[in-house]
Order: structure tokens, then C-alpha cells, then sequence
């Protein structure tokens, strides 16, 4: 099968009662829930392995799905760089950039997506699947094979408020197609109309408090590490954590930073997006505007070579640099849910979002939060919380508190598992 590739996973085997500490009786709940549909079999197909939340959340759905009885496959595309090219341009548009996949690219597009559903076909002919799973629009070129083969499931991660019109009439004859389109709010389906509401079901994606990126740190710990990298032991840190995507606005956040240096004179800022997805060329063009930005200011800290792992592995230096910062920052101009908020959360950081959706979902502003609309009240409010270290504990303190209480990997299993359990209602 040369246009898909089965990923192996290495992580540790899921013991589903390990999660009990999270949430008391979380784990015969599970199965209570996977026990009708135990032996069902799953294909999960996206377009990258490495880097990204859809990867991330993979990494640990598929295991967890295992343990509970599901016979879960994950399938990532091996396709050319001109089709990553193309569908984060289609990414871009659906998050309401603007113009439209010009005729070259939407043939592209529509070219490995027949030859990608050629394989899906003979995926789906060795292994049987119950359920296909497409994420994402890299993926919906090939829903039409799969459908052919078993009920499927559009599950779309990005911004879908305000999409291009032509990028949205594009997709939509795509998501007819799934008997369910799996959202992370209801409001991003307004723009699609051909589609009914009854196949529409809203899961808010959730972190794995067990994996080692997101094991709790301390901040001594965390500044000790950092310092390696030639950030300074003692002082004040702000950081974003997110792929340089012109979505995240780092320069927005560069230029909250110089704003708040104005009244922290020591501030240090670090910025971390390692470049590990293929599915993102533009990655390396934002940096470079990053990096303009920036003007050599020593205190500002640029991280996007994955070779850092040479001296600490990829989730360790997450985890160091959320634990490590006095605030953490994500000032998003779309975000669909955006995990990198819930890692931060989870870590006990006060954090300041972009007022996005995907912020929306996870901050009630204020309380466990803040939410903010510029570069300008970005840094208002970091300076607030230097000032307010007392307002600060409680915002971490609350943010993590809501994460275990909903944003969870076994919730979002769950949630998984009752849209299986429909589909094979209505399959019967």
C-alpha cells in the first residue's frame, strides 16, 4: 500500500486503571461503555505521525481503544510534498484565509486522494473495518473508497467559524459523504448547510495525563533545564508553545512581549515549535518572520530544531517550558480547540489565549484564564498577573483543575466510543 502507512505504536501498553486516579471509577465506566461493541474494528487515518495535536491525540486513542477491546489501526498518507502544500493551503481557507485552490491544486488534491482511496480499499479489504475514521481535510479525498468499505467518520480539528466560501462549497460534497462529521463546537458546522444536524456530534479533544509530556514538573526543575538552552535560571519567562503558524501569531506574541518588557524590564520570552510535521511546509517561512521580529533580542528564544533532542527528548522540553514560564501565552487567531492551552493548564500555568473558539471552550475568562483580543491586552494582562501573583496561583490552579475535570483522555474515549456504538446501531 504505497499511498498509506500502518503506524506502529511503542508506547507502553494503556492500563485503563491507572485513570481512577484522575476521576474515581472512571475505568468500569469505560468498559461498561466499550463492552457492546468489544472486537469492534476501527481504521484511523490522518496525514502525519509526528507533530501536531491529531498525532498526539492518536498516540494515545489507539492504545486506549486497544485496551478496552477495540481493534484500532491508525494509517497516516504517503503523499508528495505538493500535496502537504496544497492541503495546508486548503487548512489556511478553512480557517478564512483568503482566495481559493486555484485548478492545479485542487487536481492535486483530487489525484492523491483517488489513489490514497485506492489503498484504503485494500486496507480495509485485509483488515475489515467496522468504522473508517478520516481526520482532517488531508484525509477526505479518499472518503468516497471509504465509504465503499464501512460507515465513516469525518472528524475535522481545525476553525471552522468563519470559512472560505469557496473552500467551504469545496470540502462539503466530501463530508456529505460520512454518515459523521465529529466537530469540537457545534458552530463550526453553520457554514456547511447541506449537512443535517442529526450526523454532526461535538467531542472536545482531551490530553493523556499519563504520557511523559505531560507529567507535572516543578518550576525549579524546569528553569534548571531551560537554563541549558541559555535561558536564564531566575527571573521573569513568558512562552508559546505551538507549531510557527501564522494561525498562532507568534509575531503577535513577540510584539505582547516587547510591550510588557516596558514594565518587566527582565522579561525573557521563549517561543517552541519544533518543526516535526510533514504536513506543514510553512512552518520554516514563519519562523523567519519570527525570527525578523525578534531583531536579536537576546531574551527572546526561538526553539523550533527538532535536533534539541539531543540534549532532552521533544516532551521533556514541552513540559520544561510550560512548567518553567510565569505565564504561558496563546494568542491564537484560530484555534479549533488548541491542546497546547490544555498542556499548559494541566501544568498549573496562568494562561492568556487568544478569544478563539477553541479558547472559549477550555477558559471561562477570568476564572481559571484570561482571554484577550490583541498584542495590546496580551500584555495588560501578563503585567496584571506579575503584579497579582496571588490571582495568578489561582488561575493555575483552577486551570488545572478544569482540565481533569473535563479534558481528559478517557472522557474523550468515550465520547468516542458512544458515536461507534451509534454507528453500529444503524449499521444493524
Amino acid at each position: 500500500m504505497s499511498n498509506l502507512r500502518e503506524v506502529t505504536l511503542a508506547r507502553r501498553a494503556v492500563r485503563i486503571a491507572h485513570y481512577n486516579r484522575f476521576q474515581k471509577g472512571i475505568a468500569s465506566q469505560l468498559r461498561c461503555i466499550a463492552k457492546p461493541i468489544e472486537g469492534l474494528r476501527v481504521i484511523h487515518i490522518n496525514s502525519t505521525a509526528h507533530g501536531g495535536g491529531v498525532a498526539e491525540l492518536l498516540e494515545s486513542q489507539v492504545p486506549f481503544e486497544r485496551a478496552l477491546g477495540i481493534s484500532s489501526h491508525w494509517f497516516t498518507i504517503d503523499a508528495p510534498p505538493a500535496f502537504f502544500k496544497v492541503t495546508k493551503r486548503l487548512h489556511d481557507l478553512l480557517q478564512g484565509g483568503r482566495n481559493a485552490l486555484g485548478s492545479r491544486e485542487r487536481k492535486i488534491y483530487l489525484d492523491v486522494g483517488r489513489a490514497v482511496g485506492e489503498d484504503v480499499r485494500k486496507a480495509a479489504d485485509a483488515y475489515r473495518p467496522d468504522i473508517i475514521v478520516l481526520h482532517d481535510p488531508q484525509t477526505l479525498g479518499a472518503v468516497h473508497a471509504a465509504a465503499e468499505r464501512a460507515p465513516v467518520i469525518a472528524r475535522l480539528h481545525g476553525d471552522l467559524l468563519t470559512p472560505n466560501p469557496r473552500a467551504a462549497a469545496f470540502v462539503e460534497p466530501f463530508l456529505e459523504k460520512a454518515d459523521r462529521i465529529v466537530v469540537s463546537s457545534e458552530d463550526y458546522m453553520k457554514r456547511f448547510p447541506s449537512i443535517p444536524r442529526g450526523r454532526v456530534e461535538v467531542v472536545y479533544p482531551a490530553i493523556d495525563p499519563l504520557v511523559s509530556k505531560n507529567a507535572l514538573m516543578g518550576n525549579a526543575e524546569a528553569r534548571t533545564l531551560l537554563r541549558k538552552f541559555g535561558v536564564r535560571e531566575t527571573g521573569p519567562l513568558i512562552a508559546q508553545v505551538s507549531r510557527f503558524d501564522p494561525w498562532k501569531d507568534p509575531v503577535g506574541v513577540i510584539r505582547a512581549y516587547r510591550i510588557t518588557k516596558r514594565a518587566i524590564p527582565r522579561l525573557q520570552l521563549v517561543l517552541l515549535g519544533l518543526f516535526l510535521a510533514k504536513d506543514d511546509p510553512e512552518a520554516a517561512t514563519v519562523f523567519s518572520r519570527a525570527q525578523k521580529e525578534a531583531k536579536g533580542d537576546p531574551d527572546i528564544f526561538l526553539f523550533a530544531d527538532p535536533k534539541l533532542a539531543r540534549k532532552v527528548s521533544d516532551e521533556t522540553m514541552v513540559r520544561a517550558v510550560y512548567a518553567g514560564s510565569d505565564v504561558v501565552i496563546q494568542k491564537s487567531i484560530r484555534e479549533g480547540f488548541g491542546l497546547t492551552m490544555t498542556e499548559a493548564m494541566w501544568q498549573g500555568r496562568p494562561l492568556v489565549a487568544g478569544r478563539t473558539t477553541g479558547a472559549c471552550i477550555q477558559i471561562k475568562n477570568g476564572r481559571n484564564g484570561i482571554l484577550v483580543n490583541s498584542p495590546e491586552e496580551a500584555a495588560d494582562a501578563v503585567i496584571q498577573l506579575f503584579h497579582g501573583p496571588a490571582k495568578a496561583k489561582a488561575l493555575g490552579k483552577a486551570a488545572h483543575e478544569s482540565v481533569r475535570r473535563s479534558f481528559l483522555m478517557p472522557r474523550f474515549v468515550a465520547d468516542n466510543l458512544r458515536i461507534y456504538r451509534t454507528l453500529r446501531r444503524k449499521e444493524k
